[in-house]
């Protein structure tokens, strides 16, 4: 499934209650700009390749566009101008000043040496120069970037306008401007959102067991939090396998074996399990941390679970959505549940634009003050139309966005 027609039926859903002119839903579904680029890159074995890389830049009516760069092989531009989409909504949502990008380049990363995939990158970003900006368009990382990713495009666009520029993009390594916390920041958001989530359902997380899809960045720091806040992690994933604790994994344990071994397969005391049938393991809190689309009509009636936290973008489907809101599953969508990322690197951008650097504390609190009055917020709004968190954050994400496009035009 196309995860851009899961966009423009969010946008369809949104409207029945919003009643927004027919031109205001226009704009609002089709994005403002869309870039297609050729990156030849000369490979270590002396022969040259040629990827394709996209850039789209949904909305900026609230402010310069913001989104991350993904490396994929599975990367098409639908889920370009999807994820674009939903960051524009995921800024409104937490109420920062920026709208919604996205990029992504059509590659296997984990077949590109070191040096290929810094030549990638930086050919990647000579082709974009023109289209980012500190005030036009913001990247960062996402699946498959990091900070050194980062790193080589601030570098490669700051050699092209003959000025060091730090906020053309954010989630660098903190030496070069880098924020502190950013590399927690987006799991922190997945966990603060349960522990809202926990509150209004009167569960208690000390008692609570989690299960978690996706045990990359996101997925692997949303078990450090979750189990500080006294759930029990039984079951996670990646891209490798899936295991399963009855009695809860050792978090510490764990991720020091991810980090070392690469895989959590295979770690001592875990029994090995089918990747399709994490999902549907019972459990008090859900997060799905990997890609798009992976909890479908198929397989939602068969989730046994009372708290969903989207780590990652577009994960369930609209017909699946409909599913568990009558099974009574209270589900945090992704555009509030995993912004403490966008919202870290909205910090991080406003450093740069500075001269500053902050403290952890104070990158912190401003983090968690911004997540949980967006969860008020959000939780304010479906109670006040009696709808899913769903349905009230897009409720709450568009208006903020159609708002802006009336003033203006």
């Amino acid at each position: 499934m196309n995860p851009f027609d899961n966009v423009l039926k969010q946008i369809d859903l949104a409207n029945e209650y919003l009643k927004l002119d027919d031109g205001i839903v226009e704009i609002l579904k089709k994005p403002k700009r869309i870039l297609e680029v050729a990156i030849p890159v000369k490979l270590d074995n002396g022969k040259t390749k040629v990827f394709t890389g996209y850039r789209v830049q949904h909305n900026d009516a609230r402010g310069p566009c913001k989104g991350g760069i993904r490396y994929h092989p599975d990367v098409t531009l639908g889920e370009v101008k999807a994820l674009a989409t939903w960051m524009t909504w995921k800024c409104s949502v937490v109420d920062i000043p920026l709208g919604g990008g996205k990029g992504g380049i059509i590659c296997n990363p984990k077949e590109l040496s070191l040096s290929e995939n810094e030549r990638l990158t930086r050919g990647f970003a000579n082709q974009i120069a023109d289209f980012i900006g500190p005030y036009k368009d913001v990247p960062a990382p996402d699946v498959y970037t990091n900070p050194q990713t980062m790193a080589w495009i601030m570098d490669t666009y700051s050699n092209i306008h003959r000025k060091m520029t730090p906020e053309v993009i954010t989630g660098k390594p903190i030496s070069i401007g880098g924020s502190e916390g950013r590399d927690t920041a987006t799991a922190k958001g997945v966990a603060l959102c349960v522990r809202e989530a926990a509150k209004v359902l009167n569960i208690n997380l000390k008692e609570s067991t989690s299960v978690i899809q996706g045990y990359g960045n996101a997925g692997l720091h949303s078990a450090t939090f979750l189990s500080e806040y006294g759930s029990k992690i039984i079951a996670v994933s990646d891209s490798s396998g899936a295991i399963y604790s009855k009695s809860g994994f050792n978090v510490e344990q764990l991720n020091n074996y991810k980090n070392k071994t690469g895989s959590i397969v295979n770690f001592p005391n875990s029994e090995s399990i089918d990747s399709d049938k994490l999902l549907e393991i019972e459990c008090d809190v859900l997060i799905p941390a990997a890609l798009e689309n992976v909890i479908t009509g198929k397989n939602a009636k068969n989730i046994k679970t009372k708290i969903i936290s989207e780590a990652a973008n577009g994960p369930t489907i609209p017909e699946a959505d409909e599913i568990l809101d009558n099974n009574g599953v209270f589900l945090v969508p992704d555009i509030l549940a995993n912004a403490g990322g966008v919202f870290t690197s909205y910090l991080e951008w406003v450093q740069n634009l500075q001269r500053d650097h902050w403290t952890n504390s104070i990158v912190s609190k401003r983090l968690e003050q911004g997540m949980v009055d967006a969860f008020n917020n959000v939780y304010s709004v479906s109670k006040k139309h009696n709808v899913s968190m769903r349905k009230a954050a897009l409720i709450l994400g568009i208006s903020r966005v159609a708002d802006v496009i009336k003033l203006l035009n």
